[in-house]
């Protein structure tokens, strides 16, 4: 079964207006994806995403050349059965057949940044085919599902003080026990983000899961005074509290409160997880399979978690193929106790497949049953909205 092709997309859809909203990304109009298509020369089709950016805006114009002109051409007649020595030519370029021989890495400069993401939409696609090559969902093909169902908690919370709580509201009314709120430079000041948070727990009333998410938008004086100002609002994790680059400042942090600190989406490879470890700078890892290298380095990730004993929470705001990505992850991992289903404006998820995912009457979605990602594309959403 080899690849006679792989094609990218670059998508861009509108938000409606009801449905936008402001955040430290500005006021986010559009959706951006990039759709990976592989096929093979049986006719076989997988699917993934690649991503430009953390945030659901953002040029991919350069991920798109990557794939159809620097990766392609390396893929094209290789067999699509073997993922994980695809992954390693790509790592590892010319010299990976060294890689193979010696077993170790002899990477490429691009070993971070557009090129790791692009091969996560490749790597995903992949994935997708060998699970409907054999008939078999990809949580089956990663070791089987840990657990029949999960709790999804709903990501959204742009809402002002007055606001915010009624906002979060209506996340749990539709089942939701748990959900995520932005916060950090959008407010201003550190003590406007407490104030919400603060808004928020009093509106939820304590058996309700809060997390916090701010982006990387704090210095470390300002989440270190956010911690101590939510210090008694029984947050569930604190999400990429400053720059992602600063992981020393991420553990300074995480050392001087009791919230455990989630981060990763932003990283490439399980390397830079690896790093954040030993910095001692995370509670919560959030790989996300469109970024970190795909569903491959994501289960590479995935056993760190289950190794130095942290909590795996796939970061999944992008497509729903990339949801489904992380989805798979989480249910094949131990360490992995919810999943972040998104509730702001995401044609992305809702528009661009034909199947409707959704989060049962308590807020829980099931084990993944259909083959591969269990996903069809909707080529007529494709076709509008292709740049």
């Amino acid at each position: 079964m080899k690849i006679a092709n792989i094609e990218a997309f670059w998508l861009r859809c509108p938000i409606p207006k009801e449905k936008q909203h402001f955040s430290d990304y500005g006021l986010l109009t559009n959706f951006d994806m990039t759709l990976v298509v592989v096929t093979t020369d049986t006719g076989l089709q997988g699917f993934g995403e690649a991503k430009a950016a953390v945030g659901s805006s953002g040029s991919c114009a350069s991920i798109v050349s990557c794939i159809e002109n620097e990766l392609k051409p390396q893929l094209v007649g290789q067999d699509a059965r073997n993922i994980s020595r695809i992954w390693e030519m790509v790592y590892n370029g010319t010299r990976d057949h060294y890689s193979l021989s010696r077993g170790r890495k002899f990477p490429i400069l691009g070993r971070r940044g557009l090129t790791i993401s692009a091969l996560s939409g490749i790597d995903t696609a992949l994935w997708d085919i060998k699970g409907k090559a054999l008939n078999a969902p990809v949580v089956d093909l990663l070791g089987g599902s840990c657990r029949e169902k999960m709790e999804a908690y709903a990501s959204g919370g742009w809402a002002k003080v007055d606001a915010i709580g009624e906002q979060l509201k209506g996340y749990t009314a539709k089942g939701f026990s748990g959900v995520k709120m932005r916060v950090g430079i959008m407010d201003e000041t550190v003590i406007a983000s407490v104030d919400r948070v603060k808004a928020a727990r009093e509106a939820l009333g304590d058996a309700i899961k809060l997390m916090t998410d701010a982006h990387g938008t704090f210095s470390v004086p300002e989440a270190k005074q956010f911690c101590r100002g939510v210090a008694d609002c029984n947050l569930y994790w604190f999400e990429e509290p400053i720059n992602p680059d600063n992981k020393i400042g991420t553990a300074a942090v995480r050392s001087q409160t009791h919230i455990p600190i989630a981060a990763g989406e932003s990283e490439y490879t399980a390397f830079d997880i690896r790093d954040m470890i030993a910095e001692r700078a995370l509670d919560v890892i959030q790989p996300d399979c469109a970024i970190i290298g795909g569903i491959t380095e994501a289960m590479r990730v995935s056993q760190l978690a289950h190794t130095y004993q942290l909590e795996l929470a796939p970061h999944c705001w992008g497509s729903a193929f990339s949801f489904m990505a992380g989805l798979s992850v989480a249910f094949a991992s131990p360490s992995a106790n919810v999943i972040e289903f998104s509730l702001g404006g995401n044609p992305m998820m809702y528009d661009l497949v034909k199947e409707h995912i959704s989060v049962d009457q308590n807020g829980m979605i099931a084990a993944p049953d259909r083959p591969g990602l269990g996903l069809t594309p909707n080529w007529d959403f494709v076709k509008e909205f292709k740049q």
